[in-house]
């Protein structure tokens, strides 16, 4: 890294992308209504390669408590349905020869508080993330300015700027765990 801008930027991104990563993680986390994304990323065995399901087929929610997965390769299906099986995500999915049918269960308190439990912890995790990029943005703008090529205004600055997005991505962390913990316990 050659400027501060530079250094700024990088961390940006690198901050960015773990409130990305998170968001796809909440996704991903069962609430009580049918979501595609609960699926998409399940691996299954596609003559012999680990395939994600979303690229085998196509994957709807005709109502709200019902997962509709249709292969473009209707050979599919039995593996399809395996690997649902076991992704252990809590749900027994149908095979009925034409589209895999995966009914959402109701959730139960006790497994509504495992899920808050599950997000807080991706939640925390995504935090600490965030304060290893301002670290490492920090460790960077100081040694750009003892290598004389920024003042130490600049550097200053640069660590204000490199606090003020740790600050803002914390803060967007603890809204997505707020939202995601009142979906997960709306009944």
């Amino acid at each position: 890294m050659e400027t501060l801008d530079e250094v700024l930027l990088d961390a940006m991104e690198k901050m960015d992308n773990t409130l990305k990563v998170l968001k796809d993680q909440f996704a991903g986390l069962r609430t009580g209504k049918a979501s595609p994304a609960l699926v998409d990323g399940v691996q299954v065995m596609y003559y012999g390669t680990p395939t994600r399901l979303r690229d085998l087929a196509n994957i709807s929610t005709p109502e709200p408590r019902l997962i509709v997965i249709s292969p473009y390769d209707p050979t599919a299906l039995g593996e399809i349905e395996k690997a649902i099986l076991a992704a252990n995500l809590g749900v027994t999915p149908r095979n009925d020869g034409r589209v895999v049918r995966v009914p959402i269960p109701e959730l139960n308190e006790e497994r509504r508080k495992e899920i808050v439990k599950v997000a807080k912890r991706q939640s925390e995790e995504a935090r600490i993330a965030v304060r290893n990029v301002r670290r490492d943005a920090n460790e960077l703008v100081k040694t750009l300015q003892k290598n004389g090529k920024i003042t130490e205004d600049e550097r200053d600055r640069g660590l204000e700027e490199v606090q003020k997005a740790t600050d803002a991505h914390v803060a967007k962390i603890d809204t997505e765990l707020k939202n995601k913990e009142a979906e997960v316990m709306a009944v």
